[in-house]
């Protein structure tokens, strides 16, 4: 029986969108130059045109003619991709508690001085939100 296809993309299809929300519209050979040069992933030429036809038909990318190749851009957002994955993580693992979720990040995550300067900022900011 067939895999189900997630409405999340795969590993692989995370870093081809990470290539393509930095600049695009890209044809095939630049999409997968970058996953070689950025993500340390040499894939065949052919796996990338799969990978981009696969991710096309998913609704992830959107493409376009241009001579005799096709350029490639994301259809969807990197916020409203991992919004909704992270709002998948919270309710499976943190039964819908952001503040176990942030917990849980703050004890397992070796933060510098800077991080914890920027998350106290973001808190104060959205405490301030609140009230108004």
């Amino acid at each position: 029986m067939p895999r189900s296809e997630s409405e999340y993309p795969t590993e692989l299809e995370l870093e081809i969108l990470k290539v393509l929300w930095k600049e695009s519209p890209l044809p095939v050979r630049e999409v997968r130059a970058r996953l070689e040069a950025e993500a340390g992933r040499p894939l065949a030429h052919s796996s990338v045109i799969t990978m981009l036809n696969i991710m096309h038909r998913k609704g992830f990318l959107k493409r376009r003619k241009q001579g005799k190749s096709f350029l490639f851009s994301p259809k969807v957002e990197k916020d409203r991709v991992g919004g909704t994955m992270i709002g998948d993580l919270l309710a499976r693992v943190f039964d819908n508690s952001p503040a176990a979720m942030v917990l849980n990040l703050l004890e397992t995550t070796d933060l510098d001085a800077e991080e914890l300067v920027e998350l106290r900022k973001l808190i104060h900011r959205k405490s301030k939100e609140q009230k108004e």
